[in-house]
């Protein structure tokens, strides 16, 4: 990314809402921005695939793994805006399992780059399924969304849930159930 025509082009916003970029508090507000998308929009510079496959091992395990919870934060294509929450992944193995660190890792991947939710979570789960070729993968994931609570509709607190299936978590029912209960569990059950 060319550094200085982003800063020249955070300097014209700052002038078309009507504020002084030369301002004590503004000044180095373009670079500010411009180290701030770099790490936001970070996601663009990494591959998912290298990520898993630098932690690929064979076991014999059969059951459902899950990491749960795992925080992220991205920015809305549409509106430049955060929206972030928490993602659960899980897979059953075939095989090979996967280093628990790696899936956060991945979600990362995905939620640093400009996109939407939907997207965001299509694509962790299709990430996992080539990667190991599980036997099945869910991705659930929860997001609050800033241009819909900070301007729209202006809706605090609202949630919006999106979901991939592949494999048996798509084709089993008792799969899916069981992923569910265990994710819609509150975290004090759990442990």
């Amino acid at each position: 990314m060319n550094q200085k025509a982003f800063e020249s082009a955070i300097q014209s916003v700052i002038e078309a809402v009507g504020e002084d970029p030369t301002r004590e508090g503004l000044i180095d507000t373009p670079k500010r921005v411009y180290h701030s998308m770099m790490h936001l929009c970070s996601g663009y510079q990494e591959d998912p695939k290298r990520i898993l496959n630098a932690a690929l091992f064979e076991s014999q395990a059969s059951e459902m793994v899950i990491v749960r919870d795992i925080e992220f934060y991205s920015l809305c294509e549409h509106h430049l805006l955060p929206f972030f929450g928490l993602c659960d992944v899980a897979y059953i193995p075939d095989g090979k399992v996967v280093g628990l660190s790696k899936i956060p890792r991945m979600v990362d991947v995905f939620a640093r780059r400009l996109q939407i939710q939907e997207q965001l979570t299509e694509q962790i789960a299709d990430a996992l399924s080539e990667a190991i070729a599980p036997r099945g993968v869910a991705v659930l994931v929860n997001a609050r969304h800033m241009c819909m609570e900070m301007r729209g509709v202006q809706k605090r607190h609202s949630l919006t849930t999106t979901s991939a299936l592949r494999g048996l978590f798509l084709s089993d029912p008792k799969t899916r159930e069981e992923f569910m209960s265990i994710v819609n569990a509150p975290v004090k059950d759990r442990f």
